[in-house]
């Protein structure tokens, strides 16, 4: 039994689309694809040379324009700051005077324990205050 090129192209696809699944790497689909390319090239009924030409061409340029545009894509992305990251910059009132040794302010509907970034300064309650960093449990404030 001979089996036509194109089958063995559509094989060749398969077996492409199999490492794609398994790892995730998009180079695979995009060899597997050339290879469907080579199977239509063959079944047109065109030689070797050009199927595996065609194969090379589409998955080469494949690979040089759908890489760089997945790449931004990714790198795009906006990045969501969370947990105590969040915080930082954030503006809170003072609840109970604040000073270098501590204090309470209202930070995200929280109370907070918190203390002044200059030690020398204080803050008194209603007073509107930045969140500098977070330091354990305790906002540091000026």
């Amino acid at each position: 039994m001979d089996i036509d090129a194109w089958v063995w192209w559509l094989i060749g696809a398969v077996g492409l689309g199999i490492p794609l699944v398994l790892t995730a790497m998009p180079e695979f689909g995009m060899l597997s694809v050339g290879a469907i390319a080579g199977a239509v090239t063959a079944a047109l009924g065109l030689g070797v040379v050009a199927q595996v030409v065609v194969f090379a061409v589409v998955s080469v340029a494949l690979i040089a324009v759908v890489r760089p545009i997945a790449a931004r894509h990714r790198d795009g992305r906006p990045q969501y700051v969370t947990n105590v990251d969040a915080l930082r910059g954030r503006q809170a009132v003072v609840v109970e005077r604040v000073d270098g040794n501590g204090g309470r302010i209202k930070l995200a509907g929280e109370i907070w324990s918190a203390r002044a970034l200059d030690t020398d300064q204080s803050f008194a309650p209603g007073q509107q205050v930045d969140v500098v960093e977070i330091d354990g449990a305790t906002a540091v404030v000026m």
